[in-house]
């Protein structure tokens, strides 16, 4: 039996619940389903517990509203169905969550809210401001707009990438399926669920199968969701969305689903994909006690210990932090373009919007999107 503390000491989590799971495979939306999801979200979050719920089903429940055969595969009426479907899901899981005193937030992402910079900052500070506030965010893919050539193609890859957006310590894959096995149960009944495993194992690629006719994620998408979480150090647990109260058990630390293990420390994998994440657009120069409160307290650079701007950046590229003698002291996601960096440098925080005409972030560059060189 294989020893979960990573999994049973998460305190942030980002839930991914399958099309099948939640339309009772194809019979339209699964209310009992879905009450029993609130009911063991809310127990997360009572014992203090961050959730983002990534939910998929809503074209699958409007392909019923609809009154559709099977789901189609032309993208505008893929479009239509989410259209229709997503209004009920997202009503569904309001009226679930108000009985235990939640509020819910519907968050929906396409492609360049996590792969543009500035979209992907605006994206990971409302996750996080929600989150803050105690609101569940309730994320999908924009369906009923999204282009057939920027669209991530499944929940399971949007939930590893709201994982890394948010840090979160652990992603769960609820699925129809126990967790993933080493050949497919559907077909070989003597197919052995993997426990544990080592999410950069490649066996496991040959476990993988394809996925079914309601979502577009097999255990292909599963496993690749499962390395792109582990990125930013997050572990992640694939497991039956049937058994009773699933997620406490895996809260608990239970041997249940498979634990793909990252073996990384969260925030140092994060600064390891920060650090090669983009190549440097610009640089700014910072007095000396802005270097000893980045280098020895881990803190954000606020624009009053910024000396000097240079190159011609915009909001979310990457910058080099330096000291008055041109050495790196870091680099980070930078809150401002450059002209408005400029403006800024030198003043406090308060002066923001009078001299920009708006409230920015207070920050220049947030501690979260900061590595010391």
């Amino acid at each position: 039996m294989s020893n979960r503390s990573e999994i049973s000491a998460a305190r942030r989590w980002v839930l991914k619940v399958g099309s099948a799971l939640l339309t009772d495979d194809g019979r339209g939306l699964d209310r009992g389903m879905i009450t029993a999801l609130a009911q063991q979200i809310a127990a997360l979050r009572g014992a203090g517990n961050e959730v983002v719920l990534v939910s998929s089903g809503a074209v699958a429940a409007g392909v019923v509203r609809l009154g559709w055969q099977s789901r189609p595969t032309a993208l505008h009426e893929l479009q239509a169905a989410a259209a229709v479907g997503q209004s009920e899901l997202v009503q569904s899981y309001e009226d679930a969550f108000k009985t235990h005193g939640l509020t819910t937030a519907q968050v929906l992402l396409g492609h360049d809210d996590v792969s543009a910079r500035d979209r992907y900052l605006n994206a990971r500070g409302t996750l996080n401001t929600l989150l803050q506030l105690g609101v569940l965010p309730i994320v999908n893919e924009n369906d009923t707009v999204v282009t057939d050539e920027i669209r991530f193609g499944d929940n399971d890859t949007l939930a590893a990438l709201v994982a890394n957006l948010v840090d979160a310590d652990a992603l769960v894959l609820l699925t129809d399926q126990d967790g993933l096995f080493d050949a497919n149960p559907r077909e070989n009944p003597n197919a052995t669920l993997i426990a544990t495993a080592d999410v950069g194992d490649s066996a496991l690629d040959a476990a993988a199968g394809e996925g079914g006719v309601l979502g577009r994620g097999g255990m292909v998408t599963k496993l690749r969701a499962a390395r792109l979480a582990a990125r930013s150090g997050t572990e992640t647990v694939i497991a039956g969305g049937r058994h009773t109260n699933v997620l406490a058990a895996i809260a608990d630390g239970d041997n249940i689903g498979t634990w793909l293990r990252t073996g990384r420390q969260p925030q140092t994998a994060r600064k390891q994909w920060l650090a090669g994440l983009l190549q440097v657009q610009g640089h700014i120069e910072l007095d000396a006690g802005a270097v000893k409160v980045l280098r020895e307290s881990g803190r954000s650079l606020l624009p009053v210990g910024v000396v000097n701007v240079k190159g011609n950046f915009s909001r979310g590229d990457l910058v080099s932090l330096t000291d008055s003698k041109g050495n790196e002291v870091a680099r980070g996601l930078v809150n401002y373009p450059a002209d408005e960096a400029r403006r800024i440098a030198g003043r406090a925080s308060g002066d923001i919007e009078p001299l920009l005409g708006y409230g920015g972030d207070p920050e220049m560059i947030h501690r979260d999107n900061l590595v010391l060189a």
